[in-house]
């Protein structure tokens, strides 16, 4: 066991309780969530930044002693990697991405350049035993959401979801402008993010605009989702939103319908469907979202009730939804009060 002073601690390690003046063991278990400490190699012009405990987006710089979290990576619009099978004291691995997400990068993003490479410096230990010299591998799970135990019994609070083709769709600020709207009628709203890889800015976001209780994968102790956890995650996410008072619940699926981070599971499920009041699909052209609306049709058997994204941001694709497919389609950013109470009073039906 040595000392280590960490220079920034990521977001993606906001369950377990650390400090900058840290305790890391050399032996490391190479294996998703476990909590490690690395050095960066060398500096970056673009993609340079780690979100840290508090959300704030910080430079990282050559030399800085970081804490992360090992996870794999899938993402279209940034870099992939995965956990190597060993990690070990000086091994060269990746920053994947902002929420401190550490691996192997396999593929790398054109837009971004290579990421960050980082000496891995051993694990982090945590002490939960008051006066205890033996420390533990730090993970994730420690501090999580606890798991929802028949879901169905708890209370029938109504659900929005927010489905996108794709990353960078505008399902965060769909979802954004809703929680206001809906906080505006005097209802608790819950907000939360149920899938994708860490980072807080999401919720955050949607905590600034109204959302109170919010949570997200991450406080339910997942770093990057998968379709292995994404339907239990939901359940205890949507259990602590329960529990906390919401009324009424804003989720947003991150990624893509089509991707790699369980949403598809999510939308599977019949018990996490059948409170589903309202389905929004944010897609960026009219080729998307008449790929997006046949796909939910015919693979899951769900309705879009409403389309927003960059394909409603003007008449050329307004009116190509609601010429060709009969779907009401408003924009988020330009008319944010006519998508709120659109979905007000359709959940009210």
């Amino acid at each position: 066991m040595k000392r280590v002073i960490a220079n920034k601690i990521a977001s993606s390690t906001k369950n377990v309780p650390l400090k900058r003046d840290l305790r890391v063991q050399d032996e490391i278990t190479a294996e998703e969530g476990y909590v490690v400490a690395a050095k960066v190699l060398h500096n970056k012009a673009v993609y340079d930044k780690l979100e840290d405990r508090s959300g704030r987006f910080v430079t990282l710089h050559e030399g800085d002693i970081i804490v992360g979290v090992l996870r794999k990576r899938n993402a279209l619009h940034g870099y992939a990697g995965v956990v190597p099978q060993s990690v070990a004291v000086g091994d060269t691995l990746q920053v994947l991405n902002t929420g401190g997400v550490i691996g192997k990068c396999t593929s790398n993003n054109p837009d971004f350049g290579k990421p960050f490479d980082v000496e891995i410096l051993g694990s982090v230990l945590v002490f939960p035993e008051f006066g205890s010299r033996s420390g533990i591998p730090a993970h994730v799970s420690q501090g999580a959401l606890p798991a929802a135990k028949n879901f169905s019994e708890y209370k029938p609070v109504p659900i929005v979801y927010i489905a996108g083709t794709c990353m960078n769709s505008g399902k965060t600020r769909v979802a954004c402008e809703l929680v206001r709207a809906i906080a505006k009628t005097g209802k608790k709203v819950g907000g939360c993010k149920l899938t994708g890889v860490s980072l807080q800015r999401d919720l955050l976001e949607m905590q600034d605009f109204g959302a109170a209780p919010a949570a997200s994968f991450v406080d339910a102790g997942i770093v990057t989702t998968s379709g292995e956890c994404a339907v239990q995650t939901t359940k205890n996410i949507f259990a602590h939103l329960i529990e906390n008072g919401a009324e009424i619940i804003v989720a947003e699926l991150g990624d893509g319908i089509m991707g790699t981070y369980g949403v598809q599971e999510i939308l599977s499920s019949s018990d996490l469907m059948a409170r589903k009041a309202a389905l929004i699909l944010c897609a960026a052209d009219p080729v998307g979202t008449w790929g997006g609306k046949k796909f939910l049709e015919e693979k899951f058997d769900l309705q879009v009730d409403v389309v927003s994204g960059p394909v409603t941001d003007n008449s050329a694709g307004t009116d190509f939804v609601a010429k060709n497919l009969g779907i009401e389609a408003i924009n988020a950013r330009l008319d944010p009060e006519k998508l709120g109470n659109f979905i007000v009073n359709f959940v009210e039906k």
